[in-house]
């Protein structure tokens, strides 16, 4: 397997990646819209000097990816000006359980250090114990749990 660079050539996979990430949190959400919905400007990710957006290859195709975004500190009483933000995590099923997503993690994690980022955020929903589990193998703890009424 390789990680490189996501390139503007992948945007075709890239944008089905993304609609596999709508389909999973579907039902986790049900606030999403139906029909196609883009979380992300994934072209934006690719040029930014303040984002990397990776994938994984495997046997010269893609199998998955992630990104991870410098965002500047939400509030003035943190320790931290900025942080990276992590998402977009997407590994195609029949390569699920293989450590893909740790590859992917490990990797954004080291491109947050070699920019000097100790704090390091991402979001996974309250009941999607799977990837909670994952996240937390790679040394994540819950922070903040988001409460919603409908009413």
């Amino acid at each position: 397997m390789i990680i490189r660079e996501a390139t503007a050539q992948d945007l075709e996979i890239l944008l089905t990646f993304e609609q596999g990430i709508v389909s999973a949190e579907r039902p986790f959400n049900s606030t999403l819209i139906d029909g196609e919905i883009h979380y992300y400007d994934l072209n934006q990710f690719i040029q930014s000097p303040d984002a990397t957006l990776i994938v994984v290859e495997d046997n010269n195709e893609l199998i998955a990816s992630g990104y991870g975004l410098i965002k500047k500190s939400e509030k003035d009483y943190y320790n931290f000006e900025v942080y990276a933000y992590l998402g977009f995590m997407f590994v195609k099923p029949e390569y699920r359980g293989k450590g893909v997503n740790k590859l992917i993690t490990d990797e954004l994690i080291r491109w947050a250090k070699s920019r000097g980022i100790s704090e390091i955020r991402l979001d996974v929903y309250a009941r999607n114990e799977a990837a909670i589990k994952a996240y937390e193998k790679a040394g994540f703890e819950p922070l903040l749990l988001t409460m919603r009424l409908k009413s």
